[in-house]
């Protein structure tokens, strides 16, 4: 492998970021709102799994402790 120099790396670098497809505003505002979303969906969702879960094994100690 060829090695490069750091003026070549340099204008490769240039010639790539012009490359780059930004997006606009309103697709960054429209994903932020989509991953908040999704964020507060999964939150509630293992929440619920934990209480849920939580509730299971005060359950089963319950029941184990009452045999003693």
């Amino acid at each position: 492998m060829a090695k490069t120099s750091p003026t070549e790396f340099i204008n490769q670098v240039k010639a790539e970021t012009r490359k780059v497809v930004w997006p606009t505003p309103r697709q960054t505002l429209t994903t932020t709102i989509m991953v908040l979303i999704m964020t507060g969906l999964l939150a509630l969702f293992f929440f619920g799994i934990d209480a849920l879960f939580g509730w299971i094994v005060r359950m089963l100690l319950g029941l184990a402790g009452g045999q003693g």
